[in-house]
């Protein structure tokens, strides 16, 4: 259930708005489904008309008249395409002549997943008090009960089943009711009401593990310039692909700038010479304001303490890395250049490869009961698709829908997160590679089989998901791996093998073929299967990690195909 909370000073407007039409015509049938025993008492359930939308305002706005009680909140300055007037320094710039805004209306909409269908009035009215209930605006707060009143106008034009809630922020007796984390208490609540009455519950709030959120405007910023995406998730694949290429934090600033970063440091309190965190934006057109978001507000995963964790750590390492973001932020050369300044030869990608079937043995020690290893093995993977899109991509495209799926599994709170010892195993060479080959990586054999073995990872990771109970995250990672990367696979030069050529196989044996190196490793892996008995665990195919044999077919939700032990579609 989607939990979304907005405030605002015109209860009339909102209510009117909810009997309304809507923007696109989606509004039918609207009527009360909850509320106060005050509304309830003087309306039923029937289709809600313009004046009786007015009357159910006036009445819940009635304690704020009466009292003379005023909810105010910071007033931000909007520009003409109602977007947020920021500084120089990324914050949002407040109305110099009315500083503060009238905040009594309390809204809030509840939201169910398109899959789920549709409720009835009488389950959302149960929702809706239960809810209201434990944020406190009722009377088993313990506390004068506030006004509020629940509307139900049809599915969105998505298709979700929901609610709106119009509530007054002021109590019966003239108090505010206190809205101190409200979004917080919101979301927590939506868990236990998912939980209670059998709704789908959104496992990213179950485990902190979502993704940051972003507002409207953003969208409507890009939708208006033509971007193919928000910049703040261009931002976060490339500081991702950056951030997995460096070796040292110096290297990491010097990356984001030569990806076309605007980047900036922040120091710590009265320093200038310890940098406890940083912010990025898309370098603007000339005479625009970059836009800045800080590394935490990226993902959870790119802040600076979490990204040093994988970077050298020495007295020298900090001083050039404070140097580099001294110059960074006069938009000064950079100091020294490094490694991110050498072009490589397109044949590494074999090391590349290499690497990366070395990470994947790296994956097969990993308990699967390890989330926070998993979480930090499935950043770094995300890192090597975030690297190669930035260097063959111009649009979101298979790599960049990979990274960011991948991406997806590597949120975790701090608390949770696994701090890489020194020399731990990376998947830094790889991203290196493919971010710094010449020209553009060529359709060829060593990326066929550089992508084979990222497929593999990720096939790793969705099972890791799946043994731990995370059916949807292990489902969305394959269906990546299915779709969009197969496009790419399907793309790649096959290599042809002569009747000359030979071919080893597993047990040794010396055969002519013309398979292709796809057909060569399926081989292979088949002869594993067969030779492993039927009481051992064996791997399945495509991934570096151990799953049970199950001879029985099952099938996965949102798919209809029965799977066989070996996870594939029969």
């Amino acid at each position: 259930m989607i939990v979304k909370i907005t405030s605002g000073e015109k209860m009339t407007g909102l209510l009117s708005y909810l009997q309304g039409p809507g923007r696109s015509n989606e509004h039918t049938d609207p009527h009360l489904v909850a509320g106060d025993p005050a509304i309830m008492a003087w309306h039923d359930d029937n289709e809600l008309s313009h004046q009786d939308a007015i009357a159910i305002a006036r009445q819940i706005d009635e304690p704020r008249r009466v009292f003379g009680t005023e909810v105010r909140e910071p007033n931000y300055l909007r520009d003409d395409k109602g977007e947020d007037v920021r500084d120089s320094h990324g914050k949002k710039v407040r109305d110099p002549i009315d500083p503060w805004r009238d905040a009594n209306v309390w809204h809030c909409s509840l939201s169910l997943h398109v899959d789920e269908g549709q409720l009835t009035d009488e389950k959302w009215g149960a929702i809706a008090q239960e809810f209201m209930d434990g944020m406190g605006f009722t009377e088993t707060s313990g506390r004068s009960p506030a006004r509020w009143a629940a509307v139900r106008h049809g599915v969105s034009t998505k298709g979700n089943d929901h609610i709106h809630i119009a509530a007054s922020v002021v109590r019966e007796d003239g108090t505010k009711v206190d809205l101190w984390r409200s979004k917080k208490r919101a979301s927590e609540l939506a868990g236990e009401l998912e939980r209670k009455h059998g709704l789908a519950v959104i496992a990213s709030r179950e485990t902190s593990s979502g993704e940051r959120g972003y507002h409207r405007a953003e969208k409507h910023r890009a939708e208006r310039e033509g971007a193919p995406e928000l910049d703040r998730e261009l931002l976060a694949r490339r500081v991702r692909a950056c951030a997995t290429a460096s070796k040292s934090e110096a290297e990491f600033v010097r990356r984001l700038r030569g990806q076309g970063l605007v980047a900036r440091p922040r120091f710590a309190s009265g320093r200038s010479d310890v940098v406890v965190g940083y912010k990025v934006a898309v370098r603007p057109a000339a005479g625009h304001t970059p836009v800045f978001y800080g590394g935490g507000h990226l993902a959870k995963d790119l802040t600076l303490p979490r990204l040093r964790s994988e970077w050298e750590d020495s007295p020298q390492a900090s001083s050039a890395a404070v140097a580099e973001w001294n110059a960074a932020r006069r938009d000064l050369p950079t100091v020294r250049a490094g490694r991110e300044s050498q072009e490589l030869d397109p044949k590494l990608l074999d090391r590349a490869t290499a690497d990366i079937g070395k990470w994947n043995a790296y994956l097969r020690s990993i308990p699967l009961d390890d989330r926070a290893q998993w979480a930090r093995a499935a950043g770094r993977t995300a890192g090597v698709f975030a690297a190669w899109s930035a260097k063959i991509e111009p649009t979101p495209g298979p790599l960049a829908a990979a990274a960011r799926q991948l991406a997806r599994s590597a949120q975790l709170p701090a608390h949770r997160a696994y701090r890489a010892p020194k020399g731990a195993m990376s998947a830094g060479g790889a991203a290196l590679i493919v971010m710094q080959t010449s020209g553009h990586l060529p359709k060829s054999v060593s990326s066929m089989l550089l992508l084979r073995q990222l497929m593999k990872a990720m096939e790793a990771i969705a099972d890791a998901h799946r043994a731990s109970g995370e059916l949807h995250r292990a489902l969305d990672i394959e269906y990546a791996v299915r779709t969009e990367l197969a496009t790419i696979h399907a793309a790649q030069p096959r290599r042809s093998v002569t009747d000359s050529d030979e071919v080893s196989t597993e047990q040794g044996r010396t055969m002519t073929s013309t398979l292709t190196p796809e057909q060569e490793e399926l081989r292979r892996l088949v002869a594993l299967d067969n030779a492993a008995p039927p009481s051992e665990v064996v791997r399945r195919r495509g991934s570096p990690v151990p799953a049970p044999i199950d001879p029985s077919p099952r099938t996965h939700a949102g798919r209809g195909r029965a799977r066989g032990g070996d996870g594939k579609e029969r």
